[in-house]
């Protein structure tokens, strides 16, 4: 078989019924746009380390939104509702950071009403991919804040990383996918965006397993591996490139032969 014949053949294979252990498990749980776009962001903030360790996390944050995650984060109080998720603990994410993380997102939905509103206010359809829309959407957070006197900290600046610093944006990329692109696992709420602008989002199974496939010739993780990926992929989907994403990122989990 040709590579593009490997990547549709895992394309097909890795459907739905291959959503568990992966954080996009948590955005089929509901039904609500507004549910789902918060549920995803949650979820793709959250996903670094191991997959029990997301899935436990996730877990704890669902059980706290009971049943919806939009009236969860509009009436969310720092003093009452903090009760339930101040057991939450993530990696190097601090007890501070998640509490100012709610806090901040519950201010700025009430106030644009959607993270897609946030995004497209700063996205320019006639850039040639989504690193702009992304760099905006992180500053525009990070300002938030800044303007509420919160301390930028390691972890929420990881929250809300800067491709113009060299990033990957891996957990950024992965929302979008999930945001953008429409398949029986992607939500494609956010049509106003072409599936040929998302970067794939690059970690060590998908840097790996590029690297194997010469589909980089980068040895860092970075935003330029990412792009240069998603451009190879584009020889075999120009419009949708990063619908091997999911695919090849689990044969690389699930330590499968590609």
């Amino acid at each position: 078989m040709t590579l593009k014949q490997k990547l549709d053949k895992h394309y097909k294979d890795f459907d739905r019924t291959k959503l568990k252990p992966d954080p996009l498990q948590f955005l089929h749980l509901f039904y609500d746009e507004k549910d789902i776009e918060l549920i995803g962001f949650f979820a793709s903030v959250f996903a670094y380390g191991n997959v029990k360790q997301i899935e436990n996390t996730m877990l704890k944050i669902v059980d706290a939104f009971n049943g919806s995650p939009f009236t969860f984060i509009c009436n969310f109080s720092p003093k009452e509702d903090w009760e339930k998720l101040k057991h939450i603990k993530h990696r190097f994410y601090s007890n501070a950071d998640i509490k100012n993380l709610f806090t901040i997102v519950s201010k700025k939905i009430n106030e644009s009403g959607s993270f897609k509103e946030i995004f497209l206010s700063g996205y320019n359809p006639n850039d040639s991919n989504v690193k702009n829309g992304i760099e905006n959407f992180s500053r525009f957070f990070l300002n938030s804040f800044t303007k509420s006197n919160i301390h930028i900290t390691r972890g929420i600046q990881f929250m809300f990383p800067l491709p113009e610093k060299g990033s990957a944006c891996k957990r950024m990329n992965l929302y979008l996918r999930w945001m953008v692109r429409r398949d029986e696992l992607d939500t494609g709420l956010w049509n106003e965006i072409s599936t040929s602008k998302l970067i794939i989002p690059v970690d060590t199974h998908i840097a790996k397993i590029s690297k194997s496939l010469n589909l980089t010739k980068l040895h860092n993780v970075s935003w330029k591996m990412a792009e240069e990926i998603t451009q190879n992929l584009k020889k075999f989907d120009a419009f949708d490139p990063v619908k091997y994403d999911f695919a090849l990122c689990h044969i690389g989990m699930r330590k499968m032969k590609f």
